[in-house]
């Protein structure tokens, strides 16, 4: 198919930024289309671009952290966003933090300055035929923009609330604890069981009702508002507060549960349920929250068998527009019934400002081989970049799409044991992850020098 000679990109965010960047360098002209400053969503204030709307922290800078392995291989393969990160980074220990103010305006430079962007500061409420676009509207997306999206889509494929229980590691659960077993042995054992006594139910009982809820922004009070009288994503603070036995009438009844190492059945059992195919990750059954994450990791952890539980994403809920990815997007971020429309950031259901970046960055370098006509390229599951495609485009085994951050249990896992614990596992996986690199920046044009000129970081 015949395209018009420049691609359009909606959202001048950390997605659209990187995506309308990596597009341009490669010699396409790219209309970046803006509705600041003439119109604002309820948490942007600056004109600026990229702009960072909360923490100003980027999280670890390791490559043996899921995200700071994700900057380095964003970093090697001549990411926008994360050179400007670097450019402007101010002290914080092992983490990547930036002048927010400095990293908007480095980025909004170097976008304007290009002299293969045209910047248009309007609001878009539709897609333009015959052209390759890249959408990145954000989570806030305008209400026109968003009855769009969901028309195109239809009426079940775009999401307004984000409401999802923690995931943790499969390998940091204690298995002398935890027991896998259905309700009265139906079908297959396919949950794992964290049983409580009554002594241990009251401790955490007492401690979850206690415990500190996140702060809300402004733009979520209303959500707030609506999702109390949604009993199926009723936070499970809330529900706790509703009586003592709430729980164990609920998500926590323990009834046709037995330990078959005890033949006993437990005062109250937390159920796990897997949330891959692998096995690598299980979410807490029923466990919606509204509690700040050090809270979640304080209380959450008193539940037997998670005590030393490595928590790959917290619980939220919180106004969020995003897409059921896994049906609509293939993996390199296109729609799959329309591949000349590709989607970046949250909207996509990564999580994150480096998760943005990176669907950013796949969904520019695929646009500009779509409108050359060229294959694109799908990064392995082997690359935090490409894991985070494949989860987007697959999904999960839990039924509902939800929205993810980068973490090592979506990567390929490891086909041998890694002596030395769980550092010296993901310092394996890190390094395969970049060994790969220089085959993929041979296909996408970016120069090998610049994948090994940060080697000694392993």
């Amino acid at each position: 198919m015949a395209y018009k000679d420049y691609i359009n990109v909606y959202g001048a965010g950390l997605a659209g930024c990187e995506a309308a960047w990596q597009i341009a360098k490669r010699g396409i002209k790219v209309r970046l289309y803006e509705m600041k400053p003439h119109k604002f969503s309820p948490a942007h204030h600056s004109e600026g671009f990229a702009e960072l709307v909360c923490s100003n922290s980027l999280r670890s800078d390791r490559v043996t952290n899921a995200v700071g392995l994700l900057k380095e291989e964003l970093y090697r393969m001549d990411s926008l966003i994360m050179e400007a990160a670097y450019a402007t980074r101010v002290p914080a220990g092992s983490a990547l933090a930036v002048d927010r103010e400095l990293f908007s305006a480095y980025v909004t430079e170097k976008i304007r300055e290009h002299e293969n962007i045209e910047v248009i500061e309007r609001e878009v409420d539709s897609v333009e035929d015959g052209t390759v676009t890249v959408i990145a509207t954000g989570p806030l997306t305008s209400q026109p923009m968003a009855e769009y999206i969901e028309k195109t889509l239809g009426c079940e494929g775009l999401h307004f609330f984000d409401a999802a229980a923690p995931i943790v590691s499969a390998d940091s659960l204690d298995m002398g604890i935890v027991y896998a077993a259905s309700r009265y042995d139906k079908g297959d054992a396919d949950y794992l069981n964290c049983p409580m006594t009554r002594e241990q139910y009251d401790a955490f009982y007492t401690e979850l009702i206690a415990a500190r809820e996140a702060e809300l922004h402004d733009f979520d009070r209303d959500m707030q508002k609506e999702l109390k009288v949604f009993e199926g994503c009723m936070p499970v603070e809330v529900m706790a507060k509703r009586g003592y036995d709430t729980l164990r009438y609920g998500p926590l009844k323990p009834v046709g549960l037995v330990d078959k190492r005890t033949g006993e059945e437990a005062h109250a059992v937390v159920q796990l349920r897997r949330e891959n195919a692998e096995g690598t990750m299980y979410n807490l059954v029923g466990f919606q929250t509204h509690l700040a994450f050090p809270e979640q990791k304080r209380v959450f952890s008193m539940i037997p068998g998670l005590e030393n539980a490595e928590f790959l994403r917290y619980g939220i809920m919180h106004r969020n527009t995003y897409i059921d990815s896994s049906k609509y997007l293939s993996a390199d971020y296109s729609m799959k019934t329309n591949e000349s429309i590709f989607f970046a950031g949250q909207m996509t259901g990564v999580e994150g400002y480096i998760e943005s970046c990176g669907s950013g960055f796949v969904a520019g370098v695929n646009a500009a081989a779509r409108l050359r006509g060229d294959d694109g390229v799908i990064f392995p599951r082997t690359t935090m970049i490409g894991a985070m495609a494949h989860y987007i485009s697959t999904g999960n085994m839990s039924g509902a799409f939800v929205p993810m951050n980068a973490n090592f249990g979506i990567v390929e896992p490891l086909t041998y044991r890694v002596k030395g614990g769980k550092v010296a596992k993901y310092e394996v996986i890190a390094k395969r992850a970049l060994d790969v690199l220089p085959e993929y920046a041979d296909k996408i044009g970016v120069s090998i020098a610049r994948i090994t000129e940060t080697e000694e970081k392993l």
